[in-house]
């Protein structure tokens, strides 16, 4: 009989023990930060603000692993970034809702930041028109990576496509940082939008007198005889003008790397300059007669 008056007692004393734990741990719970007179947060809104923005980075998760899981991989990552624009918004809803529903004022706290809020906006106006601009690009896929684009009379291959700004890696291996909102403002031409392979010119001058056809010739053979010209389309010769001191021709090729156009073009250039010289075709530089007038009344320089 003692033995169970014994077991009763040590039980309520548990529980007198259990009961205290909780009022602790209630009162912790219960414990709150005043960020503000109107502004209040308990230690439970914390923990139910973190626990709903971990469960809506979970569900945001699946949500994008189940709209990229048809798409092909060169649109997965163009999707991916459109998508963490979108993701944003939705965390500030979702952390809108959730202070509204712990009984946090949202429109105290609004007003509290106004003015925050209205110089950052000043001060970010570029960073936002990046941004946006970042999505349009997306969007019209005016610009892929890959793409050799020329913006601003800067070329460059497209590296990375960024939430800001794009990232282009210039023909001397030069890192080039472009602000994505240029594309808005600026004319972008985009080298490769219809290909890798790109028509390119060198214009050059000879003598009057020369034999046209023979120049044409000498040209087309330049061109064909090195390796990065493609045989289709044939490259070909037009002849341009008759200018002041040479008569102009411009030879059109194609190349398969747009990119790297700057070496063959110089190639094709030597060759040019050798045949010129082995067949005796000059290429003239202007030259002008200058005429000196002196007045009866000057005296003649001595």
């Amino acid at each position: 009989m003692q033995g169970k008056v014994e077991e009763k007692i040590e039980k309520i004393e548990d529980a007198i023990v259990e009961s205290t734990m909780w009022e602790k741990f209630s009162d912790f719970l219960n414990l709150h930060i005043d960020f503000s007179d109107k502004i209040t947060v308990s230690v439970r809104d914390l923990i139910i603000i973190v626990s709903v923005i971990f469960i809506t980075t979970i569900f945001l998760r699946i949500l994008l692993k189940v709209l990229t899981r048809r798409l092909p991989e060169e649109d997965k990552g163009k999707f991916s970034v459109v998508y963490g624009y979108f993701r944003w918004l939705i965390y500030v809803i979702i952390l809108l809702i959730t202070l509204n529903g712990i009984g946090v004022n949202v429109t105290a706290v609004f007003a509290a930041s106004a003015a925050l809020l209205i110089g950052i906006g000043l001060a970010l106006q570029t960073f936002f028109q990046d941004i946006i601009s970042g999505v349009f690009i997306l969007i019209d896929q005016s610009a892929h990576v890959g793409d050799i684009i020329e913006i601003d009379g800067k070329v460059g291959r497209v590296e990375e496509i960024k939430l800001r700004t794009t990232r282009a890696v210039t023909i001397d291996n030069k890192v080039l940082i472009i602000p994505n909102h240029l594309y808005l403002t600026n004319i972008l031409y985009n080298w490769t939008q219809n290909g890798t392979s790109t028509r390119e010119s060198i214009t050059v001058g000879v003598a009057y007198g020369s034999d046209v056809e023979l120049v044409k010739k000498l040209l087309l053979q330049a061109a064909e005889s090195h390796e990065a010209v493609l045989k289709h389309p044939a490259a070909t010769v037009l002849f341009t003008d008759f200018g002041d001191s040479a008569l102009t021709f411009k030879l059109i090729f194609t190349l398969n790397d747009s990119f790297n156009a700057v070496m063959p073009k110089s190639d094709i250039r030597f060759t040019i300059n050798k045949l010129f010289k082995d067949h005796n075709i000059s290429i003239p530089f202007p030259q002008r007669d200058v005429h000196i007038i002196h007045k009866p009344n000057e005296e003649k320089p001595s």
